[in-house]
C-alpha cells in the first residue's frame, strides 16, 4: 500500500484530503510547519524552505502531495513567494530524487493565467499579474523538469484550482458570504461578471482521484460548474438564507477602485492590513471563468455546487459552531 506524504497538509484543503484518505483506510503523513489540528497522530514537522527538515520527514518511495504555498495577496516581503513556492519546489524535487519518489501531485493555481479570457482551459496563455501567479508557474516548471528526468516512470499531476471555499475557511469567499448574510454587502460594478469557484470537498476528492494517474504529466484546472454571475451568486445566497434576492445599491467600479486605493495608501502609511484593497476590488469585478478537462479523466465531483453553497451557508450562518477550528487563507 502506498504511503502519501501531504506537504502543507495541516491547512484547509490538506485537512479535507487527509479525512478522505483516513476514511478510506489509506496510510498518510502530514508534513507541515504547523501542527495538524485534526490528525496529530499523522503529523511530522517539515518546512519546504528547509531541505533537512524534508529529508528527515519524507519517507522513501512515498507519494508526495504538495499543498504548501505562500498565497495571500498581501504577503510581505514579496521574496517569500519565491522562497516558499519556487525554492520549496526545488527542495521537494531534491528529496524526491534522493528517496526514489516516482509520483508528485502539485496544487498550483489558475492565477498562472492572470486576468484570463473567459473560458480559459489548461492550454491557456500563461500571463500572471502578481508574484503568486508567477511563482506558482515557475514551481510548475521545476516539477516538470523533475518528471522529464525519467518520463517513463515518473508521474506529475498539476492541479490549478480556482478560488476554493467551504466550511471553516476564512478566505475571500467567506468574507463575501458574511457581508451578504449580514446585509452589509454593496455590489461594486454591474454584477454581470462571472466567477468560477470550487468547493473544498470536491478539490480534495479530485486530488485523491489523481493519485491513481499513470506516468506522464497531467494538468487540470479545477472548477465546479455552473459559473455564477455575481448577481446570481448574491441572489442564491440570499435565497438560501431566506432573505430578499433584490440588490438595492450598486457602487460604480471607478469609485470602488478608488476606495481600494485609499486603503492601499493607508496600509502603506500605517503598516496595517485591511480587508479592502485595489487589487481585491479589481479581482471582484473581473470575470474569472475557466474551463476544465477534468470530465475527460472520468472524475465526478461528489457534491454539486448548489449543495456545496448550501452546506457552507448552513454551517457558517445558520448553525452554532463557536470555538471550532478555523482555516485562514485567501
Amino acid at each position: 500500500m502506498n504511503l502519501y506524504s501531504i506537504i502543507g497538509g495541516s491547512g484547509f484543503i490538506g485537512t479535507r484530503l487527509s479525512k478522505r484518505l483516513n476514511d478510506g483506510g489509506n496510510q498518510f503523513q502530514i508534513l507541515d510547519k504547523s501542527e495538524s489540528y485534526f490528525y496529530r497522530d499523522h503529523y511530522k514537522f517539515a518546512n519546504v524552505c528547509n531541505l533537512n527538515s524534508l529529508r528527515d520527514s519524507v519517507v522513501d518511495g512515498s507519494v508526495i502531495v504538495n499543498l504548501a504555498a505562500e498565497h495571500r495577496d498581501d504577503v510581505r516581503p514579496l521574496t517569500l513567494y519565491q522562497d516558499v513556492n519556487v525554492e520549496g519546489a526545488k527542495n521537494i524535487c531534491t528529496i524526491a530524487r534522493e528517496k526514489n519518489i516516482q509520483k508528485i501531485i502539485f496544487t498550483s493555481s489558475v492565477a498562472v493565467y492572470g486576468f484570463a479570457p473567459i473560458g480559459t482551459g489548461e492550454k491557456g496563455v500563461i500571463q500572471p499579474f502578481n508574484e503568486y501567479g508567477r511563482t506558482k508557474h515557475e514551481a510548475e516548471n521545476v516539477f516538470r523538469d523533475w518528471q522529464s528526468e525519467d518520463p517513463i516512470s515518473r508521474t506529475l499531476v498539476i492541479v490549478r484550482p480556482t478560488v476554493v471555499f467551504g466550511e471553516r475557511n476564512r478566505g475571500n469567499v467567506y468574507n463575501l458570504l458574511k457581508q451578504i448574510a449580514s446585509g452589509a454587502f454593496i455590489m461594486v460594478g454591474n454584477g454581470q461578471n462571472r466567477k468560477s469557484i470550487a468547493y473544498v470537498e470536491n478539490v480534495a476528492a479530485f486530488l485523491e482521484y489523481s493519485l491513481r494517474f499513470k506516468p506522464g504529466v497531467h494538468i487540470y484546472n479545477y472548477v465546479d460548474k455552473p459559473d455564477f454571475t455575481m448577481n446570481n451568486l448574491v441572489q442564491n445566497v440570499n435565497r438560501l438564507l431566506g432573505k430578499t434576492t433584490k440588490t438595492w445599491f450598486r457602487l460604480p467600479y471607478s469609485i470602488g477602485y478608488f476606495i481600494g486605493k485609499c486603503f492601499d495608501w493607508a496600509s502603506l502609511i500605517t503598516n496595517k492590513r485591511f480587508p479592502i484593497s485595489a487589487i481585491r476590488v479589481k479581482k471582484f469585478c473581473a470575470n474569472s471563468v475557466y474551463n476544465t478537462a477534468i470530465h475527460d479523466s472520468g472524475f465526478i465531483p461528489p457534491v454539486s455546487l448548489e449543495e456545496a453553497l448550501e452546506k457552507t451557508l448552513r454551517y457558517e450562518f445558520l448553525e452554532s459552531h463557536a470555538g471550532e477550528h478555523l482555516f485562514f487563507s485567501e
